[in-house]
Parts: C-alpha cells; sequence; structure tokens
C-alpha cells in the first residue's frame, strides 16, 4: 500500500472560505488520498461558499466555527467524538488582521488589533490542538499555514509578519509537548497564491510578480501544490517529520 494512503483517517478542517482557499486545496487532497473529512465555515454569510464544497468531498461533518466562540469549538469536536470516536488529521488555515493594522506600520499597530491578530492566527491553533490531542488516540498530524513574512521582511505584510512568526514558534512548541503521543505538528509556508485573505494585503499584486521573478523556478505555486505537501506530512511517509517549516514557493525563501 501507497505510504501516501490516508484511508481509514479522519480529518478536520478548518479555514475553507471558496473554491479558491489554500484550506480547500489541502481538503480536496486529502479526500483524493482517501481521508474522511470535518469542514467549517466561519458563518452563515460563509456557509453558502463552504456546503457546496463539503458536499462534493462527501464530508460528514459540516459545522460553523468561529474560533473566538468557544461553544462552536465544543459543538464541533463533540461531533467528531460522536461521528468517528477519533480524528487523525487537524488543519489549521486560518488567520486574521483588521484592515487597518494590516495597511499600517508595526509601530503603529494598537494593542487591541495585535491581540486579535495574535488570539485568532495563533493561539486557535493551540486550542484546536488540545480540543484535538484526546482524539488522536492512534496519534495524528496537526499542520497550520504560515508565509516567508515569518522569516524575513515582506513589503505590506505588516503585522501579520510577526504573528506568522509567533505560529512557527508555537509550531515547535506543540511539536515537542505532542510528540511523545505520536502527534506531529508541522507548518506548510505556501508563496504567494491570489486567495481571498490576500486580498487585504496592499500592494499584492506586486508580491505576486516578485514573486514570479524571484522564485528559481520563475512560477507561482498552487493551493493544490499545497494539498500534496499536506497529505505528504499528514501521511505514514510524514510520521517522524515534526517541528518543521515546510516550503512550498518554487525556491522563493532560498534567494537572497
Amino acid at each position: 500500500m501507497s505510504p501516501f494512503n490516508l484511508a481509514g483517517k479522519y480529518a478536520l478542517v478548518v479555514g475553507v472560505a471558496n473554491d479558491h482557499s489554500i484550506a480547500w486545496g489541502i481538503a480536496r487532497a486529502l479526500h483524493a488520498a482517501g481521508a474522511e473529512l470535518a469542514i467549517t465555515y466561519l458563518n452563515p454569510k460563509a456557509e453558502p461558499h463552504v456546503r457546496p464544497l463539503a458536499e462534493a468531498v462527501g464530508a460528514p461533518i459540516v459545522m460553523p466555527l468561529d474560533v473566538s466562540r468557544p461553544e462552536e469549538q465544543d459543538a464541533l469536536f463533540d461531533a467528531i467524538r460522536q461521528k468517528w470516536g477519533r480524528l487523525d488529521i487537524l488543519v489549521h488555515s486560518i488567520a486574521f488582521a483588521s484592515h487597518d493594522e494590516l495597511c499600517g506600520r508595526v509601530a503603529d499597530t494598537s494593542a487591541d488589533g495585535f491581540t486579535k491578530a495574535m488570539d485568532i492566527s495563533v493561539h486557535s491553533l493551540i486550542r484546536l490542538a488540545r480540543s484535538a490531542e484526546p482524539l488522536m488516540t492512534n496519534g495524528g498530524a496537526c499542520l497550520t499555514m504560515s508565509f516567508y513574512g515569518a522569516e524575513k521582511v515582506v513589503s505590506s505584510y505588516n503585522v501579520m509578519g510577526p504573528v506568522k512568526a509567533a505560529l512557527e514558534a508555537t509550531t515547535r512548541e506543540l511539536c515537542s509537548e505532542l510528540g511523545p503521543k505520536s502527534i506531529t505538528v508541522n507548518a506548510l509556508s505556501p508563496g504567494t497564491i491570489a486567495t481571498r485573505a490576500a486580498g487585504g494585503i496592499d500592494n499584492f499584486d506586486e508580491m505576486m510578480r516578485e514573486a514570479t521573478e524571484r522564485s528559481p523556478m520563475r512560477r507561482l505555486v498552487t493551493i493544490d501544490d499545497v494539498g500534496a505537501a499536506a497529505v505528504f506530512l499528514a501521511s505514514d511517509a510524514g510520521r517522524n517529520i515534526t517541528g518543521t517549516v515546510l516550503h512550498i514557493d518554487a525556491g522563493y525563501h532560498a534567494m537572497g
């Protein structure tokens, strides 16, 4: 059997917003590899964009999850426990900063804006991993989404730079704590991709142009590229890879 076969695995994917979402690329790849999915949507406004996608991959659990609402997270994991009795894969693909904070200088970031960005983008991973841990009775894989701006200054990324840096540090700490239970924790760091969330970044078209010109492979990556990497890390082939930031960016991060 292929080490990338996920048949019999149960996966929760958080962060699908539409068919351009990185989370959707991952969900689609996990499904193609044989995993059964639980998919969340942010709120009633998002549901019409997400539910048809969830139905397309036969997800038996499709529920709302605003990570700032503990009761929604509790209901979600109760449903997973009742339906499957365990969880094998957690995909955390959510981030947030207000438009003002995202478009302004880090030096001018408000305390409230910084706190909210850190809570939704970083601490939510901790909360989800905490809920997933007792369900990962056969070990498991936790994946989150970072970006090169966590390592180096990327023009227009602003407050999300330190936020993603904190996310990568959190990934390492969680890998240390959950490793004894055979739970891996890794971050995927995709290159510049035109998602809905990216639309809030100033000069995003310029970022895509630069990524194409500077990457060794002279191209952008796709959500399907990210999905393939996620399957690898969630599969038996990735069972001894943890605490890692895996760049899927056509080599952009390697350039000075």
